[in-house]
């Protein structure tokens, strides 16, 4: 794979504060993730994992620090400019489906193109490609309620690829799967990643999870606690 800096992160500072309690969950990170690689963020509860990663993604707002994303600067761009790049450019998968019950599974994977302005035959005809590309062909009439969760978190996988983004964020993307399906999961997100070079960061617990990455961030409070290049996959 090429060595070639897709994220940076520069010294990533972010404080949640309320009333009477101020939480330092990113105490100035640094952190390069390379074109092609998948890598996994691992630590405790309250380490700071998944702010790092709403924060890289641009998700969440950072406090000081930089993002840089492929050559942009993540600070640079007004709100609608960042939701149009993120929408463009990155593809999300978390714990909680977020699929929406109504829609067939079909439906639901169309609908990011859709909502940036596909033509609606294009959008259905990768829609109907990517559910392939993850073993839902058969199911794309059927709608989240008749699904499994594996099945469910297929159809998230195949919506968050849709439109071929160069990055993809993963929150515990096996958290609500027994052993079986999360392993199916992971197969899928590595023959992924190699098959078309995208790189993906993933926060997981799961040292299953973790141990199937090139690499393994280790994170505790709010920092890097170490940076593992495993050569897995």
């Amino acid at each position: 794979m090429e060595q070639e800096p897709i994220i940076i992160a520069d010294k990533l500072v972010k404080t949640y504060k309320s009333r009477t309690l101020s939480v330092a969950a990113l105490r100035g990170v640094d952190l390069a993730v390379n074109r092609g690689e998948m890598v996994a963020v691992m630590g405790p509860s309250g380490s700071g994992k998944t702010t790092l990663l709403n924060c890289m993604s641009g998700l969440d707002i950072i406090d000081s620090g930089s993002v840089t994303i492929a050559g942009q600067a993540l600070a640079d761009l007004p709100d609608d400019a960042l939701s149009e790049y993120r929408a463009r450019s990155m593809g999300f998968i978390f714990q909680l489906y977020n699929l929406l019950p109504v829609l067939s599974a079909l439906e639901n994977v169309e609908m990011p193109l859709l909502v940036s302005g596909e033509k609606p035959a294009h959008a259905r005809k990768l829609a109907l490609d990517k559910l392939a590309e993850v073993g839902m062909a058969d199911w794309a009439d059927h709608k989240p309620s008749e699904l499994s969760g594996g099945q469910q978190q297929r159809v998230t996988i195949a919506r968050a690829l849709v439109n071929t983004p160069s990055i993809v964020w993963a929150d515990e993307p096996t958290g609500n799967l027994d052993s079986e399906n999360a392993n199916d999961v992971m197969d899928l997100l590595c023959r992924l990643n190699q098959v078309n070079n995208q790189t993906f960061v993933i926060v997981t617990h799961t040292q299953e999870v973790g141990d199937r990455a090139e690499r393994i961030i280790h994170m505790r409070d709010g920092m890097i606690e170490n940076d593992t290049d495993d050569g897995a996959g």
